[in-house]
């Protein structure tokens, strides 16, 4: 596991982009696993700029998202399709069809989840993929439990990880208990998987996470065993590293 420290938020949101950038032209058909929250906005503002500035061509990129709230449809606000369309999508010149982020509407719980690992692995896994890490560990909505989860699934969402995207919605109230995500297993098929976190907050779950036993109560901690895992955080996340 290979650490980058930088100095404040904006430094590593250029860092992680112009990785994300060179894979894109070196390899124009590349399969890009992305993530949502606060953290990866302004990486997506950059490349954004790369495109707009400097064509880069995002034509023939594929992309799959992480997870997506269950019960939120596409136009929902707060979705993370729309979140996506908002932050990135509608900004370059992606085909939506290339684009996938897991049905949060279905009836068919079982059935798309399965679909989505079809997905994945019928495009040879990720050659990127990008995670955040939350306060209390998990990974994509991999949430603290007594195993690792290989498929994707439909998860409850820890108490912890909603009142921290309650500040998304008008109230605590309004966030989704639950979610459809990416279990490990898809989440490993990245050649190179990029961890990115900005808040000081996160200190203690990534100390964890690079230090500390495997263990599914700190979902990330399994990252130790994947072969190609970069850690790109502000010093203050890395405090106790």
């Amino acid at each position: 596991m290979h650490v980058i420290s930088c100095l404040d938020y904006a430094e590593m949101s250029r860092k992680t982009a112009r990785i994300i950038a060179a894979l894109v032209q070196l390899k124009p058909h590349c399969v890009l696993g992305l993530a949502t929250g606060s953290t990866p906005v302004g990486t997506y503002k950059e490349l954004i700029r790369y495109h707009l500035e400097e064509d880069l061509d995002f034509s023939n990129v594929t992309t799959v998202n992480l997870d997506e709230y269950y019960g939120l449809g596409p136009e929902h606000e707060q979705s993370y399709r729309c979140f996506m369309q908002r932050n990135l999508f509608d900004h370059i010149n992606i085909p939506p069809e290339n684009t996938h982020v897991p049905d949060g509407l279905t009836r068919d719980v079982a059935r798309t989840c399965a679909e989505y690992d079809n997905l994945v692995a019928s495009l040879g896994g990720t050659d990127i993929q990008l995670v955040g890490i939350g306060d209390n560990g998990h990974i994509a909505f991999n949430e603290p439990n007594t195993v690792f989860v290989a498929n994707t699934h439909l998860v409850d969402l820890d108490e912890d990880t909603i009142k921290a995207n309650a500040r998304f919605f008008a109230s605590e109230g309004d966030v989704p208990r639950q979610a459809i995500t990416m279990g490990m297993r898809s989440i490993f098929s990245a050649k190179l998987i990029l961890l990115l976190s900005s808040g000081p907050n996160k200190a203690s779950a990534i100390a964890r996470m690079i230090k500390g036993p495997i263990d599914p109560q700190l979902p990330a901690s399994i990252l130790q065993l994947h072969p190609n895992v970069v850690v790109i955080a502000v010093k203050e996340a890395l405090a106790l590293v």
